[in-house]
C-alpha cells in the first residue's frame, strides 16, 4: 500500500476522438482522485497525531508504522466490473468504498482493538462498516480488522463526507499476507490447493504466536509453548 502521485488529467489515457462521455470520465477521475486523497490526508494525520501522543506521553505505543495508497483509475475500473457495474463516476461514489485506504501495522492483539475502540469513540469519523477477519479469519487465512469510516473534508462547495478503509493488523499478520499475496498472485510458480491448506496451517500457528508475544510482554503465562512441548 504505498501512496502514489496525485492524478491529473494529461497522466489519463484518453483515446484519439474520444466521445465527450469519456472526456467527462477522465476528468471525474481527476476530481476523484483530488477529493479521496485530501480525506486519507486527513485520516492518515489524525493517526499520526495518536501515534505522536503515545510515541512523547507514554512508554508504549500501538502503532508500529503506518502505510497509505489511493486506487489507480485503472483498479477502481476493474473493481466495478467484477461488481457488475458501469465505469461511471456516480458507480465510484456509491459502490467503491476502498478508494483511500489506510493501513496500520500494530505491535500486538490488543494493539488492535485499542485503536479500534479510539477510533469508533472519535467525532471526527463514523464508523459506517465493520468486518472483524481476527475474530473470524477468511477462508484463505486472511486475518485483519477492516474498518471503513466517513471522514469529513472542506471544499470550496462545503464539507463533504467520504469514506477511507482503515485496516488494523499485527506485525505477524502483515508479514502474513504480503508473502500470501506474493505466492498466490505474483509467483510464476503454480499455485495448489495444498499450497492453500499450508498457508492457512501457517496463519494459525502465526496467530498464537501473536498471542504468546502479547502474553510475554503484559507478563501472563505461557499458553502457545505450552501447548507444543
Amino acid at each position: 500500500m504505498v501512496e502514489k502521485g496525485s492524478i491529473k488529467l494529461k497522466n489519463i489515457p484518453v483515446p484519439n476522438g474520444a466521445s465527450p462521455k469519456q472526456q467527462e470520465l477522465a476528468q471525474g477521475m481527476v476530481r476523484v482522485n483530488h477529493l479521496y486523497r485530501s480525506a486519507l490526508k486527513v485520516a492518515v494525520t489524525q493517526m499520526e497525531i495518536l501515534d505522536e501522543e503515545f510515541a512523547s506521553l507514554y512508554d508504549h505505543s500501538p502503532i508500529h508504522h503506518i502505510e497509505h495508497r489511493i486506487k489507480t483509475p485503472d483498479s477502481i475500473a476493474e473493481k466495478l466490473r467484477r461488481r457488475g457495474y458501469d465505469v461511471t463516476i456516480d458507480n465510484i461514489y456509491a459502490h467503491i468504498q476502498d478508494v483511500a485506504g489506510i493501513r496500520v501495522i500494530c505491535n500486538y492483539l490488543d494493539d488492535i482493538y485499542y485503536l479500534r475502540s479510539l477510533l469508533t469513540r472519535s467525532e471526527s469519523f463514523q464508523v459506517i462498516r465493520e468486518a472483524d477477519y481476527i475474530k473470524a479469519p477468511k477462508e484463505s487465512g486472511y486475518r485483519s480488522l477492516h474498518l471503513i469510516v466517513n471522514v469529513p473534508i472542506v471544499i470550496s462547495e462545503g464539507t463533504l463526507q467520504l469514506p477511507v478503509e482503515i485496516q488494523l493488523r499485527t506485525i505477524a499478520m502483515d508479514m502474513w499476507a504480503s508473502l500470501e499475496h506474493e505466492l498466490r498472485y505474483k509467483s510464476s510458480r503454480a499455485f495448489s490447493d495444498n499450497d492453500a491448506n499450508r498457508l492457512r496451517v501457517c496463519s494459525e500457528a502465526i496467530f498464537e504466536v501473536d498471542r504468546e508475544m502479547q502474553n510475554i510482554y503484559q507478563g501472563k503465562g505461557a499458553e502457545y509453548l505450552e501447548e507444543i512441548k
